[in-house]
């Protein structure tokens, strides 16, 4: 499916508009580094020591800002550092010295210094492409009559009709090449800024092991619940029922010499509890494990419950192999409660949902066309998916705007095995 061409130009413009703002935005940036530089040079003489907490925090707001820029405009999502240390109860040199500590603030400080350099030099490209083409469609047309020779546009001297024309056509393609190049470098500077805008591997690695700790137990806790479930299910079904049809029977042996149509409807109703007790235990398995999963393949089961959905729902898939059953189980049950929310929320009437296996992670992303504005905090819907996602240290991004569209996408590290491509 191809884009829209104006959409496709909308595009282009809306990147070039904030390539405009990252270039400005890189001009505050170097302001406010310098006033931190400022800052730490006063440091021996006091003064430093009252400018360094709030030059500091301003800076951290800019580098926020960044980030968030960077996942709203690239869909890169670049983790935070630690807050900076504000203990409001520490005087001016302790708070100072607790910054002058933080390797975060440090690599706020090298953002600072590099990001004019490089961040605000790669975004100025398109503007410049831009603005250059404007002069010789624009205006050249119309100067080059009252200027003598020696007027040049690029490698074009503009002296004659044909030599305009030539400037005009140039002017355009110049123009061209920075609307098509603008959302290019968007993404090249994400790229770029990443490294410095990215958490210290230390504090990296110490909300990892805090995030790992905490799934863990939660992990420990559904594991709990979840054997308790199964224990009250085959209590209060398959068992009961296998109880009533041995009691059953034994009547039914009892009766079979002296009231043999008795036994007979003795042994029926033998037949029928049979029959749900083994509805009870196909349900109960299937609430563990799907069948068609194991039969199938993450991909045919998904396309399952789509049949299933009264939406109209969509299934790519794109797996060049088969994750592991409990992978396979996690993301199975985290698309059917993203199509359950749609339909019972979002008032949405198409749902796409793309299976993509990159980077070492299954990556499952449930787009409609509803209404927007889901809130995770309500309801246990979302945060149920999330927390079946930590037990495998995955992620779920919501992303659901007023007026729509909800997008739901949902990561699982893991490795492939039997490679097997599908699509739909």
């Amino acid at each position: 499916m191809f884009d829209n061409p104006r959409t496709g130009a909308s595009r282009a413009c809306v990147a070039v508009g904030r390539c405009q703002l990252a270039s400005l935005h890189a001009l505050a940036v170097s302001a406010m580094g310098s006033l931190v530089v400022l800052a730490l040079l006063l440091v021996p003489v006091g003064v430093g020591f009252r400018l360094l907490p709030p030059a500091a925090r301003a800076l951290r707001v800019l580098s926020d800002r960044s980030r968030s820029r960077a996942e709203r405009w690239t869909g890169v999502r670049i983790g935070p550092p630690e807050p900076l240390p504000v203990d409001r109860a520490l005087n001016a040199r302790k708070r100072s010295g607790a910054i002058i500590a933080d390797e975060g603030f440090w690599r706020d400080l090298a953002w600072a210094w590099l990001e004019p350099v490089i961040g605000g030099l790669l975004v100025a490209v398109p503007l410049a492409l831009i603005e250059y083409g404007a002069f010789g469609a624009l205006v050249q047309p119309f100067i080059w009559r009252l200027i003598n020779d020696g007027n040049w546009y690029a490698f074009i001297p503009v002296h004659s009709t044909a030599t305009m024309c030539g400037a005009l056509v140039l002017g355009l393609a110049f123009m061209a090449v920075g609307l098509l190049a603008a959302p290019a470098v968007l993404r090249l500077h994400t790229r770029v800024s990443r490294p410095l805008l990215s958490a210290p591997r230390s504090s990296r690695l110490a909300q990892r092991v805090e995030r790992l700790t905490d799934t863990r137990a939660r992990a420990l806790d559904a594991q709990a619940a979840e054997l308790r479930r199964i224990e009250r299910d085959l209590h209060d079904g398959a068992q009961a029922r296998l109880v009533a049809l041995g009691m059953t029977l034994d009547r039914a042996t009892r009766l079979m010499e002296t009231d043999p149509a008795a036994a007979r409807e003795l042994l029926l109703d033998v037949r029928r509890t049979s029959e749900g007790a083994l509805q009870d235990l196909r349900e109960l398995v299937h609430g563990i494990h799907p069948p068609v999963l194991a039969d199938r393949g993450l991909g045919d089961a998904v396309r399952s419950l789509a049949l299933d959905s009264f939406l109209d729902v969509h299934v790519e898939t794109r797996l060049p192999g088969k994750p592991p059953a409990p992978v396979e189980s996690a993301a199975y049950f985290a698309v059917s409660e993203a199509l359950a929310n749609a339909a019972k929320h979002s008032g949405a009437r198409e749902v796409g949902v793309a299976l993509t296996y990159e980077n070492g992670s299954l990556r499952a992303t449930v787009t409609d066309d509803g209404h927007g504005g889901a809130d995770p905090s309500r309801g246990t819907g979302l945060a149920g998916v999330r927390q079946r996602l930590d037990t495998f240290d995955g992620t779920l991004d919501l992303h659901s705007p007023q007026g729509g569209p909800t997008t739901v996408t949902m990561e699982i590290p893991c490795a492939l095995s039997s490679p097997k491509t599908s699509s739909s």
